[in-house]
């Protein structure tokens, strides 16, 4: 069972702690710069153990680097804490930092769960992207707000 977690905004202390749990940035120094500076400019929001807030199951980011439309480039959560609803509660605390009337986010089309997720909190599919990785056309999807 994977403990319940609470989302916050993450603070420079948590730096270490995203590295070690994003794959990718623990063996490119261009992800943890992104999200050193996504950390630096309020921009990141970290899931956290409720019982252990140095614990992080995952993390999201929201920016509006998308046309200048609010947009989500970036959720990763912890291979252990992956459907236990961590990926939800990032995604809803992002939502609710939204300050616009769409939230765009994207996901490669084989990411199946992630697609799923998505429908389940409400995106719809917008558009697709061509070219970015081999074979894998990255699908955008938009949440209408009100």
């Amino acid at each position: 069972m994977v403990p319940q977690s609470s989302v916050r905004l993450a603070q420079g202390d948590d730096l270490d702690a995203l590295f070690e749990l994003d794959a990718i940035a623990r063996r490119e120094a261009g992800r943890r710069t992104y999200i050193a500076r996504a950390v630096a400019s309020g921009q990141c929001w970290v899931a956290a153990d409720a019982s252990d807030a140095t614990v992080l199951m995952g993390y999201g980011v929201l920016n509006d680097s998308f046309f200048e439309q609010p947009f989500i480039p970036l959720v990763v959560v912890r291979d252990s804490a992956r459907r236990h609803g961590v990926g939800s509660a990032i995604l809803r605390v992002l939502e609710s930092q939204c300050r616009g009337p769409k939230l765009f986010t994207s996901t490669n089309r084989s990411n199946e769960p992630m697609q799923g997720l998505l429908g389940k909190l409400g995106f719809i599919r917008s558009g697709q992207i061509e070219n970015l990785d081999e074979g894998d056309p990255e699908l955008v999807f938009v949440k209408f707000r009100s």
